[in-house]
Parts: C-alpha cells; sequence; structure tokens
C-alpha cells in the first residue's frame, strides 16, 4: 500500500524537493536583475536586506533576494555560480535540516547561502569543519563571498589566542573546527569576568561532514582536565608482568565484540604471584586490579598503527572512523597510561576533569542546526531521535553513473591480498587511477610494501602523512595514479579527474591565483584536461574497499569518491572470512554458503546473497554503536541538567552589580537550616547548637540566654533574630569596603562586589570540579546496581540529583563562611608612599603608551592593592588563589603586606 501512495504522489522527500521548485524559480528570474549591478550596488542590496531583517521582516521573505545575491557574488568573486540543486541544497540546510549531497556536488558552496541569510540577523553563523586546514581553506575561500557583499568572517583554529578567538566569533559568519567551538564553550565557562568570554549566543551552526561529527566522534565526550598527583611507577610495575601473564591463554578470556578482556581464576592466581600479593581482590589492592585489567585491555586490544601511534614519546589516538591523529585526547580512566607503560614512553598523570561535554550536547544548544554530508540517510532514525533532525536527499546536478560492482569474498587473507594487488596492477595498466581504501595504518603499509615489490608507484595517506592530506587526494585523479588511504571520511578535498592545477601549483609554492603566474597556470590547466580525456577513456577513478568498515556509511564516502558530478568510475571491495567484521559477527554463515558452493583455494565468490550477510553484519554493529552512543547521551543528560544549572549561576555571579543581594539569599537559605536542624518542631530547642553553628557558619555570636531562643515554640522568632544579625553583617562588610574605597580612591582599592564575586566563583569553580570526579566515581560504581535488580540509570540521575543538591548547598555554605570572616587591613603610612609611587609610575607609563599608539585604547595596566585583604578566622594561604578573581596566588595579589 505505502509503495503505490509512493509511486502516486512521490516519496516525502521527493514532495519536500517539489515545494521548493518555486522558490528556486523567483531566484533564477532575480539573477537578471542583479548580474548588471556593479559592485558596490549588490553590497548596498546586501545592507538593505539587514536593515530590513532588524526591523523585524522574517529570513524566509528575504531568501530568494538573499541567495540571488550570493550566487551573483559567487560568479564574482570565485568564478562558480550556484547549480539550482546547489540552491535548494541551501534552501533544506536553512529549514535546519541535514542535506545528504554527493561527493563533488559542492557542498562546501552551497554553505554560503543559508550562512549569508542568517547572518543577516546580526546573531552570528558557526560554519563547523572537520579539520584545521578545511577551516582556514573554506574561510580564505567562501569568505570572498560573504566580504564582497560587506560580512565579517572569522576563522577559529587551534592555537589561537583568546583576543585572536573573541575577534572571530564577533564576525557575522564563523569558520572552525568541531572540537574548537566544544572546547571554546568550556573554557568560557571557567572563566572569572563576562568580558573574557570568547564565544556569544548559539544561534545557528551549519555542520559539515554532520555525520562524523554528530555521529562517529558522539562516542567521545570533550574533556578539560588537569593532573592528579600520582605515581606512573604502577603503570610500568604492572606493565612488566603483562607479557608473561598472557603467554597463557588460559589466562584470560576475549570478547572481540565488546573489545574487553577478563582474567581468568588462574589468571588472577597467576597475576599474584608475578606481583608478590596475596589476594588481588583484596580493599587494598583494588587499585592495582585496577591496573591490571588496563594492562590486559592495552597489551590485547589496543594495537599499535591501528587504534594509536607512537609519535613524539607520546600515545596518539587514531580516529576510527576518519583515520585522523586525535591529538590532546586522551583515554580516560588509565587506560592512556597502561598504553604508554606498554610503549615504552613516558607516563602521564592521570587526569581529574574539570570540565566535560559530548558533541551531542553541545550542538543542541543551537537555537537552529543544520548539516551537509554526502551520506546521511542510512543514520536518519539516529538523527531524528537524537538531534531532531530530518535528513533531505539532495537531487545530483548530473545523474550518477559510477559502477558499484558486488564484493568478492575469499576464503583467507592471502588469496585476498593477491588479488588486490593483481587488480591494482591491472588498472594501473591501462592508466585507470586507483583509490585503495583501508580501515586502519597498518593495512595501508601491507599494501603500500606489496605494491612496491611490484614495483608500482603509489601515495600513502594515513595519519601519519596527514600534513599532506589535500595534496596526496587532489592529484588521485591523475592518470594511472594509485592512492592508498585509511578511511576517506571527511577528507574535504574533491579528487578531480586529470588532476588538480591550482593544487600543484602550490606544492611548487606558487600562488594559482597571483597574476605573474597566470601563464604558468592556464599551461597546467590545459595539461590536466587533456590528462582527464585519458582518465575517462580508461574508465574514471576506480574505489578499491580492501575491507569493509564496522559502518555502512564509511563504505559509502568511500565509494562516493568516484563518480562525481557524472564522471564515469567504479568500486569493488575484496573481502575474506578473516576479515575482523566477518570473522567476528558473520563468519559461520558466510563460510557455510561458500562451502555448500563448493569453493576451491583461491577461488572467490560475488553473490547478491552474500552481500546481504555482510550488510546483516555491518547492521548488527551499527546497532551496537547507536546502543552505545544513546547510552552515553542518557548518562550525560544527567550531567547536562546539572551542567546547565551550575554555568547559568555562574553568569548570573559574573553580571551581577549587586553581590550583596545574591549573599542575602544564600544566606536566609543557610539561616533556615540552622534554625530547623536546632529547633525540631516536636523536641527541645538546641539553643548551644544554635548558637556553635551560627559561629562557625556566619562568625556571629549569639547569646544562648536571648529571649527568642527560649521555649519550644521560638522558631520563627528565632529564625529573625538571626536574620536580623546576618543581614546587619552584611552591611557591615559592605560599609567597610565602601570606607576603605572613599579614603584610598586614587589607588583603586577592592570593592565588596569584587572579592565577595571572587569568593564565591572560587568555591563554585573547585566544588564543580569535585562534583565531576565524585560522579566520574558514580558512573564506574552504578553498573554494580544491576546486580541487586536495580536500574543503573535510574540510580545514577537519582544519586547523581542529591549529590548536586549538596553541593549546591555546600557551595552557599562555604562562599558564606569565607565572607563573613574577610576583614581589611588599612595600609600603613610606609605602604601609602609605596602606593602613590606606584600609582605615580603607572599614570606616567599609560601617558607614554597614550602617546605612542595614535590608534585603539591600550587596557590600563593594574593599580597596586591599597589594603590588605585578611580574615576574621582561618587565613587564606599565600600560596592560594586570590579571593578576589585575578587569577593570581593571594600573596602576589591582595595579600600584600601592608
Amino acid at each position: 500500500m505505502r509503495s503505490l501512495v509512493t509511486r502516486i504522489f512521490g516519496s516525502a522527500n521527493e514532495r519536500l524537493i517539489k515545494s521548493l521548485r518555486p522558490a528556486v524559480a523567483r531566484i533564477n528570474e532575480l539573477e537578471a536583475r542583479y548580474s548588471p549591478l556593479p559592485p558596490d550596488q549588490l553590497r548596498w542590496r546586501a545592507t538593505e536586506l539587514r536593515e530590513r531583517v532588524a526591523k523585524g521582516e522574517p529570513l524566509d521573505s528575504v531568501m530568494p533576494e538573499a541567495f540571488a545575491l550570493v550566487r551573483e557574488a559567487a560568479k564574482r568573486t570565485l568564478g562558480q555560480r550556484h547549480y539550482d540543486v546547489q540552491l535548494i541544497g541551501g534552501m533544506v540546510l536553512h529549514q535546519g535540516k541535514i542535506a545528504e549531497m554527493k561527493t563533488g556536488e559542492g557542498k562546501t558552496l552551497v554553505a554560503t547561502l543559508p550562512s549569508f541569510l542568517n547572518a543577516l540577523g546580526a546573531k552570528g553563523v558557526h560554519v563547523v569543519t572537520v579539520n584545521d586546514y578545511l577551516a582556514r581553506r573554506d574561510a580564505e575561500w567562501m569568505g570572498a563571498v560573504h566580504r564582497s557583499l560587506g560580512l565579517s568572517v572569522g576563522c577559529i583554529v587551534h592555537g589561537m589566542s583568546d583576543a585572536e578567538r573573541r575577534e572571530s566569533y564577533a564576525a557575522d559568519i564563523t569558520y572552525g573546527q568541531n572540537n574548537e567551538f566544544g572546547f571554546d564553550y568550556l573554557r568560557d565557562n571557567m572563566k572569572p569576568a563576562l568580558e573574557l568570554f570568547v564565544q556569544r549566543a548559539h544561534n545557528y551552526a551549519i555542520v559539515d561532514e554532520v555525520d562524523s561529527i554528530l555521529i562517529d566522534e558522539a562516542r567521545t565526550p570533550l574533556i578539560i582536565s588537569g593532573p592528579v598527583d600520582d605515581d606512573p611507577e604502577k603503570f610500568r610495575r604492572v606493565d612488566r608482568i603483562i607479557p608473561r601473564l598472557i603467554e597463557n591463554k588460559e589466562h584470560y578470556t576475549l570478547d572481540e565484540k565488546a573489545r574487553s578482556v577478563q582474567l581468568t581464576e588462574e589468571g588472577v592466581v597467576a597475576a599474584e604471584h608475578l606481583l608478590g600479593i596475596d589476594n588481588l581482590y583484596a580493599p587494598n589492592h583494588m587499585e592495582t586490579l585496577h591496573v591490571v585489567q588496563n594492562a590486559l585491555r592495552a597489551h590485547i586490544v589496543y594495537k599499535l598503527d591501528v587504534d594509536y601511534v607512537v609519535k613524539d614519546d607520546q600515545v596518539l589516538i587514531v580516529d576510527e572512523f576518519t583515520g585522523r591523529l586525535m591529538e590532546g585526547r586522551r583515554w580516560s580512566d588509565g587506560l592512556h597510561q597502561a598504553v604508554e607503560a606498554k610503549e615504552k614512553v613516558k607516563v602521564q598523570n592521570e587526569s581529574q576533569t574539570y570540565a566535560s561535554i559530548t558533541f551531542q550536547n553541545y550542538f543542541r544548544m543551537y537555537g537552529k542546526l543544520a548539516g551537509m554530508t554526502g551520506t546521511a540517510d542510512t543514520e536518519a532514525q539516529e538523527f531524528a531521535s537524537i538531534y531532531k533532525l530530518d535528513v533531505v536527499v539532495v537531487p545530483t546536478h548530473r545523474p550518477m553513473v559510477r559502477k558499484d560492482h558486488e564484493d568478492v569474498v575469499y576464503r583467507t587473507k592471502a588469496e585476498k591480498w593477491k588479488a588486490v594487488i593483481d587488480d591494482i596492477e591491472a588498472c594501473h595498466g591501462r592508466g585507470q587511477p586507483v583509490l585503495v581504501g583501508t580501515i586502519a595504518i597498518e593495512t595501508s603499509e601491507l599494501v603500500s610494501a606489496k605494491l612496491k615489490n611490484r614495483g608500482i608507484r603509489h601515495n600513502v595517506l594515513n595519519a601519519k602523512q596527514h600534513q599532506r592530506e589535500a595534496e596526496i587526494v587532489a592529484q588521485a585523479g591523475r592518470l594511472g595514479a594509485v592512492t592508498i588511504s585509511t578511511n576517506m571520511a571527511g577528507r574535504g578535498t574533491d579528487i578531480v579527474l586529470g588532476g588538480n592545477p591550482a593544487m600543484m601549483m602550490r606544492a611548487r609554492g606558487l600562488d594559482p591565483d597571483a597574476p605573474e603566474n597566470k601563464d604558468e597556470f592556464e599551461k597546467l590547466d590545459r595539461a590536466c584536461r587533456e590528462e582527464r580525456e585519458k582518465v575517462l577513456a580508461a574508465g574514471g577513478l576506480h574505489v578499491l574497499g580492501t575491507e569493509r568498515h564496522e559502518s555502512r556509511r564509511i563504505d559509502n564516502q568511500l565509494r562516493g569518491r568516484s563518480g562525481r558530478q557524472g564522471d564515469p568510475g567504479s568500486s569493488r571491495f575484496f573481502l575474506s572470512l578473516e576479515d575482523d567484521l566477518l570473522r567476528i559477527f558473520g563468519a559461520d554463515r558466510i563460510a557455510g554458503l561458500m562451502k555448500r558452493l563448493g569453493m576451491e583455494e583461491g577461488e572467490a565468490i560475488e553473490a547478491r546473497m552474500l552481500s546481504g550477510a555482510i550488510e546483516r553484519a555491518q547492521r548488527k554493529v551499527e546497532v551496537r554503536n547507536f546502543d552505545t552512543r544513546k547510552h552515553l547521551l542518557e548518562y550525560d543528560d544527567v550531567m547536562n541538567k546539572q551542567r546547565s544549572s551550575i554555568y547559568q549561576w555562574r553568569n548570573t555571579i559574573l553580571a551581577s552589580q549587586d553581590m550583596r543581594a545574591q549573599y542575602q539569599e544564600l544566606s536566609s537559605e543557610l539561616a533556615a537550616q540552622i534554625v530547623a536542624a536546632t529547633f525540631p518542631p516536636k523536641s527541645e530547642p538546641d539553643a548551644e547548637g544554635f548558637v556553635r553553628e551560627v559561629q562557625a557558619q556566619f562568625a556571629i555570636a549569639v547569646d544562648p540566654g536571648a529571649a527568642e531562643l527560649q521555649g519550644g515554640g521560638n522558631r520563627e522568632r528565632a529564625l529573625e533574630l538571626l536574620l536580623q544579625r546576618v543581614e546587619a553583617k552584611l552591611d557591615e562588610k559592605v560599609g567597610m569596603f565602601a570606607e576603605i574605597q572613599r579614603k584610598y580612591a586614587d589607588f583603586r582599592p577592592p570593592s565588596f562586589d569584587g572579592i565577595a564575586r571572587g569568593i564565591l566563583l572560587q568555591t563554585l569553580d573547585q566544588s564543580w570540579k569535585d562534583h565531576l570526579l565524585t560522579m566520574d566515581h558514580l558512573k564506574e560504581g552504578v553498573g554494580l546496581q544491576g546486580y541487586a535488580g536495580k536500574d543503573p540509570k535510574r540510580v545514577y540521575q537519582t544519586e547523581g540529583f542529591e549529590l548536586f543538591r549538596a553541593m549546591f548547598d555546600r557551595i552557599g555554605a562555604r562562599a558564606t563562611e569565607q565572607l563573613f570572616r574577610v576583614a581589611i587591613e588599612e595600609p600603613s603610612p610606609e605602604r601609602i608612599v609605596e602606593l602613590r609611587a606606584a600609582e605615580e609610575a603607572r599614570r606616567t607609563a599609560q601617558t607614554r603608551r597614550l602617546q605612542e599608539v595614535h590608534a585603539g585604547s591600550p587596557s590600563e595596566a593594574p593599580a597596586a592593592p591599597t589594603g590588605t585583604v585578611t580574615r576574621e578566622g582561618p587565613k587564606v594561604g599565600r600560596n592560594d588563589p586570590c579571593p578576589c578573581g585575578s587569577g593570581k596566588k593571594f600573596k602576589k595579589c591582595h595579600g600584600v603586606a601592608g
């Protein structure tokens, strides 16, 4: 029935595309009007659109004009005109959906349309890429279109200063790498002042290679951490016994699907003997047990040049989906240290989490989110359920003519590799370029070695050669070229048949756009066009997959490198029963099928039923990986609510112009808690306990014989008494700081708001870090609740909420206790002389700078502190952070001796 309805009315995707056609026609009509306009008229039109949007006109209303302007600007600045299907892709992105567009269809150019349109609202647009190279390239390349229309363009890449980041985020459109956006958000929420923030509101984001960022990388959260004092020798000590322990395979069990390994009873006994301890499971050896378990995983599950590489005495994780090195990312919970010990490199200290967020929760903060990729349809359900994003398949500009051959499967890897090299040699011999896809660095190097033995020239692209990535990919379509690559996901550079003349010039250190290089560029361009005809005659680009990836989407991305813009091409996967995917998930079914067909050694099977079995194996893994990501999100949703609350409170503190009101509220809550604890409803009041608590919390002395504390029914009177005393103490503190500011105004002494804000922020930040560590431990241990018949996630939610509420109470209590003990010692006469001299020197230096700098307003040098901030009680340590929130040590700031 459904297929009949689809045949009559078209699929939902086809109906949506059809509904956008009238807008395309309108944009095409406007093209004739905009083409004759001079550049300043185009800019004026763009300014007019901004003004209309500022006055409240909806973006949908100005969309045809905006898209027509961008198309005209692209023709003039880039020499590229948006096709009708690219206009449709831009509309899909503007609607907050995912546009699936095949490789070579010009996704980068498409993004200029909705980014310009949404930037008209002056709230900022973020265009998210998978690496720094693409962010820089697109900000420069596509940024020319936006700049020609009067918009500002920024770029966020690794290594930039906060000032540079702030300027880039303030631009109308900001290009950047996904990790940078997430880490900037976390870092902003650790800063002591709002003016130090670099990001602004999360208005609209376009995520390039959206499946790579929102799905493949979703299993690894972004974490900012700091070192914890620890003994790295424990990892090396355990690592020394592991090779002997795993010599006997009876000592452990391996679950390849779950990538986990466990000691057997015999293994536990052997480990205890090798370590010289009596009971590995005794409470005092639980930490050692944890180190042993991680060391086993490091040696048995995690492979060099597959899961990680060793570079510059460091263990660097290899992204399993893109093949790129994940610099700055570390496995958690001691696993990274175990791998470092295994590889005999420096074992770094374990770290404590200061701030973390998953990509799912970061990108869900945007008011509107959109994405582009060549392969999203297979994950449409996940995009819809987690991100509320619909996937729209955008038609290609020209029909796809690539020939996708059925997989061929051999019994052994040796047979498969011989067939792979034979196929490459045959293609190379007739001049057909070949792209060889592998799923691991070691596999790419194995293929490279076999090709060298045959004397076939080739390029290798993996995490070890990522610096030449764009250059290698751009030339992979040349006559007879052979390119070996680990996962091609997110490479971002089109493979142009016959070669890319611009890349050739850049490889020689020449600018292809420079006027003096025009003749050389035209010469190379002609040569590439001639070579393209020969490549087309040879069959176009042939994609050869050496193994199926766990994800069908990654396989489709590899295939999609061939057949761009209607070019001819072909693809085929060569597999063996010894490949990990088939061995772990589908070997029995496929082996039985091959046996029934009576296959001989060296003979391959190519059958549609086999492809179905392989696809079922991939689906099993995809379901498992989806469950993992969903599981991570469900746990992080608990943390996300807490993170949002704490960051919201933190921003309120930073923005507050009345810190007295903040402490009044905190003090009132604490006062109510003290009264509730010491004046129970149906028991005698504990007047002495009340006095003790008030002294400890507020540094306020109360007479235990006060009338308000006598008798069982005086709970309200006791609370009223306490609130009056607390308010008076707060007034005293505010007055004390005001008096110091009045007397020493020339020296700019600390204000009450500054000190109070610093104390509360410092307390909040430290408590939040401690809470994150506690929540990590809760998550690790909560799995055991399943054995007691409880739902671990429910336990995590309930206990996590209780821990969070307790942390909130602790923050208020600690900050209030500290503030109520702060005092300022007035400076001695000698100190006043020093302060006057320091202030005079500061003003003289500032005057000199103003004379030297004619443009801009240099920031003022900090004034020397006037008074010494002290405590009426336990002191702030001289090496502790100053309570004012400056970030300096107390002894270097308000702790300077008077």
